[in-house]
């Protein structure tokens, strides 16, 4: 029988269990949550501060006043959350929910919804990857608010936050599929 990951902790809620996660996996959810954490927040984070780093500082407090502030907030936020969500295609609490989850404590996690968001959330990373990259070659030297070169730092970091939450949800869903699934031994 090969090494199992997760087992229900509650009776009545069967569970097959579920094969860990290969180290490539593994490997491409770090890379993939590092990438959104890391790489994202901390930048934004200046920026929602109010600190025009790589801008042009008349543009950057025009932009921020009309509520660039927050938006960057919102967005660091949202890539809190992927971090989060690469993480739980390769640890158990992404096929179980932890006894701290009120109301859903030992439950099975719904094998599609993370399989499903993390290739959705893959798919805009990657698009948005190859949109802001045409962009900036049609408009290197247009003036906008940040200066074209952050993409010089951004698409790397895109690239490997999108093809690394796209290698752990297609890891994901293949273990958890049913037909994949470590069977308990039965006979003991």
């Amino acid at each position: 029988m090969a090494k199992s990951e997760c087992t229900a902790p509650r009776p009545g809620n069967a569970v097959a269990e579920v094969a860990p996660p290969p180290r490539w996996a593994v490997r491409a959810a770090v890379a993939s949550a590092l990438s959104a954490t890391v790489g994202f927040i901390p930048v934004h984070a200046i920026w929602a501060l109010g600190i025009p780093l790589w801008a042009d500082e008349r543009k950057f407090r025009e932009w921020y006043e009309v509520g660039g502030g927050p938006y960057l907030l919102v967005l660091s936020g949202l890539a809190l959350l992927a971090g989060i969500l690469a993480l739980s295609l390769v640890r158990p609490w992404g096929l179980v929910f932890p006894r701290r989850t009120p109301f859903l404590a030992g439950r099975r996690v719904p094998r599609r919804t993370p399989a499903a968001t993390a290739f959705a959330v893959s798919a805009f990373l990657l698009l948005y990857t190859l949109w802001a990259a045409a962009q900036t070659i049609g408009d290197f030297h247009d003036d906008g608010v940040f200066s074209p070169w952050i993409v010089v730092y951004g698409i790397p970091q895109f690239l490997v936050w999108g093809i690394g939450l796209f290698v752990a949800a297609h890891s994901y869903r293949h273990r958890t599929s049913p037909g994949h699934r470590v069977l308990p031994d039965v006979a003991g």
